[in-house]
């Protein structure tokens, strides 16, 4: 006996017919909805970034982290080895920025939480390479062996298994909470918030996220929480464009509610010293639209050689102009003449 597939999955067809599901259950149709009934997706944006803020004290170590460092409970300077391995690798293979922080943010969560047999050696290294695993998998979509993972310099090579059991034991400490709200949730939105238009708004990003990864080795980032140091490295890039150079800490504040002036200014303070490291040496620059009129010669000449000749000196001075208008830097107009 032969069963068809409509047989086998009958049981999953809905019974109702399109008259049942456009209406209400009494037989009314629905009322029609307006665009006036929808919100404003701005709106929900704002409200969204008000609850990244209530709940960001949940994804970082507590105030008394750096306290355990100072009183060489725990090792700054074997932290920073680790977290600079985590820069290494994401370099090597490429990966997100976020890919790099959410590293970094389970290590230190994890330190918060259990200590470990040794405060520098193998323990460390292989926290180093299961936060880094979790983090790879949560963000990017190619992700290296365990094995492959451990490049750049690495002193021990831990079994598959190893690391395995290690990422299953940082899972149970942070409460499978792996999706952090760190800077990065915040800092489309404050970009937006200084430039409206988008014209520098990729820029800000980049450079933003520049900063923040050459700041992640230092413990004393930890005083700031994630939106503090959304705004401050925003702030930070802002201040490399002519067009922001006067935006301050008192303008961060206004962009949303729980930002705190006095924050933003010590931890601008703080990441401005790496953010002069790091400026480049060519900066995105608009140039105002340029209109080129040409005038229309009505003397007719009887030497056509020399109309050529105009001609060419014409068509020439237009492509000069065409190609000045695509230089983006000073640089590059010194290079050119």
């Amino acid at each position: 006996m032969s069963v068809s597939y409509s047989d086998c999955f009958s049981d999953l067809l809905c019974g109702e017919d399109s008259d049942t599901v456009f209406s209400n259950g009494g037989g009314e149709d629905l009322p029609e909805c307006s665009s006036s009934d929808i919100e404003s997706p701005f709106s929900d944006i704002d409200e969204s970034i008000a609850g990244l803020i209530e709940d960001e004290r949940n994804f970082v170590p507590g105030f008394d982290y750096i306290e355990r460092f100072q009183s060489q409970s725990l090792s700054a300077a074997a932290r920073e080895e680790s977290v600079g391995w985590i820069l290494k690798v994401q370099r090597h293979y490429g990966f997100q920025p976020l890919t790099a922080y959410l590293a970094v943010n389970y290590f230190d969560r994890f330190l918060y939480s259990r200590s470990l047999p040794q405060t520098n050696g193998w323990p460390l290294q292989l926290l180093s390479v299961a936060c880094l695993s979790l983090a790879a998998k949560m963000e990017e979509p190619l992700v290296p062996s365990l094995l492959d993972l451990q490049v750049e310099g690495v002193k021990y090579i831990f079994e598959p298994k190893t690391i395995q059991r290690m990422e299953f034991l940082v899972l149970r400490i942070l409460d499978w909470r792996l999706r952090s709200i760190t800077p990065f949730s915040f800092l489309s939105y404050f970009a937006n918030k200084l430039d409206s238009v988008g014209t520098f708004t990729a820029f800000l990003i980049s450079r933003a996220s520049q900063i923040i990864l050459s700041n992640i080795q230092e413990t004393s980032f930890h005083e700031y929480w994630p939106s503090c140091i959304a705004a401050a490295t925003i702030l930070c890039a802002a201040n490399d464009l002519p067009n922001f150079s006067l935006v301050n800490a008192e303008h961060a504040e206004s962009w949303c509610d729980g930002l705190r002036k006095d924050k933003i200014v010590g931890c601008y303070e703080l990441v401005q010293k790496y953010a002069i490291a790091l400026r480049p040496r060519r900066f995105p620059r608009v140039l105002p639209q340029v209109r080129v009129m040409t005038r229309t010669s009505t003397v007719a000449t009887s030497d056509s050689s020399s109309s050529s000749s105009s001609s060419s000196s014409t068509s020439y001075k237009r492509r000069k102009l065409s190609n000045s208008w695509w230089s983006t830097t000073d640089d590059d107009k010194a290079s050119s003449d």
